[in-house]
């Protein structure tokens, strides 16, 4: 669940336009999802909410029968950038418990995790100005598709460094709240694992997001409602 989500070097010159347009401005929402989560049905909801001081809080909740998923990302917004404070993962696979908290800190330039880790991934883990975690991916990818900017990042997640960069594939139509909206197709492979996303135009979260591993769905979201 967490790896959700090349520059565009092949956007058009209209395409390329849209980069001098100002990113979306937060505001709180509550979106909720149909999610398909190993093989069974679930309920998936992403919401933002002001913590105050210029803080907000970003989470994410999946459950079904089988799995109940959770995280959250308090982050701010510096030189027009989300950068992550804190997050706190949480995880139930039937009776196996895993939960991880993280610390970024933009005063030290460090990250790092304790928790369900192992010693070799708790960091400290050297920030640099831009870096993400996986959760915020989803925001800044669907700021970036909007304003016609490179979809390249640096995720700094789980102990982990990772470079991602995101590629158009495509447009396709998606249908939201039983209205139909174009979307752009966004796509970044890693080895047997695909991640694509449907971003809307002002729409502050991904219409559609979908996780393939060894070319099986694992896990796919889609937006059946904002507020």
């Amino acid at each position: 669940m967490k790896h959700f989500f090349s520059p565009l070097r092949l956007f058009t010159a209209a395409a390329l336009a849209l980069a001098s347009l100002p990113a979306l401005a937060l505001q709180p929402f509550t979106a909720n999802y149909q999610a398909s989560y190993m093989g069974m049905q679930a309920n998936g909801v992403m919401t933002l909410a002001s913590e105050g001081n210029d803080r907000w809080r970003y989470s994410m909740q999946i459950k079904n029968p089988m799995a109940d998923l959770s995280q959250s990302t308090v982050f701010d917004e510096h030189e027009g950038l989300l950068r992550p404070l804190s997050s706190h993962d949480r995880s139930v696979l039937l009776i196996k418990r895993k939960q991880v908290d993280a610390r970024y800190d933009w005063t030290s330039n460090q990250a790092t995790w304790t928790g369900d880790v192992k010693a070799d991934r708790s960091g400290p883990i050297r920030l640099r100005s831009g870096d993400l975690d996986a959760l915020l991916l989803n925001l800044a990818i669907a700021r970036d598709v909007t304003a016609g900017k490179p979809l390249t990042y640096r995720m700094v997640d789980d102990g982990r460094i990772k470079p991602m960069t995101y590629r158009v594939i495509g447009k396709e139509n998606v249908t939201v709240a039983g209205k139909t909206e174009e979307a752009t197709k966004v796509s970044r492979v890693d080895g047997s694992k695909e991640q694509i996303a449907w971003i809307v135009p002002g729409m502050p979260v991904p219409a559609r997001l979908l996780q393939r591993e060894n070319g099986q769905d694992a896990l796919d979201l889609t937006l059946k409602s904002l507020n």
